[in-house]
C-alpha cells in the first residue's frame, strides 16, 4: 500500500502524517507513506488546499486533517 500525504510542512500536514503513522502501525499493515512536499506533484493529483491523503493514487482528502477512524476506512476501502 502506498500512502502519501501532500502538503509543504505546515503543522496540519505533520498532524495528518503523524495520525497515519499511527494508524498503520496500530492496523499493523505494511504501508510506504511518503510526504510529498514538490507543488508540482501536489498540483498534479488536483487538490488545491493542503493537506492532502493520497492512498494508492487515489486522492482520500483534502484540505483538513482527517481522524483516525476515517483514515483506517480509507485505507480499508484500498486493500
Amino acid at each position: 500500500m502506498e500512502i502519501k500525504i501532500l502538503g509543504p510542512g505546515c503543522a496540519k500536514c505533520h498532524a495528518l502524517e503523524k495520525a497515519v503513522g499511527e494508524v498503520v502501525r496500530e492496523m499493523g499493515i505494511e504501508a510506504k507513506v511518503d510526504h510529498v512536499k514538490d507543488i508540482k506533484e501536489i498540483m498534479s493529483y488536483g487538490i488545491i488546499l493542503t493537506p492532502g491523503l493520497v492512498i494508492n493514487g487515489k486522492v482520500k482528502s483534502s484540505g483538513k486533517v482527517v481522524n483516525k477512524n476515517d483514515i483506517k476506512k480509507f485505507i480499508n476501502q484500498e486493500k
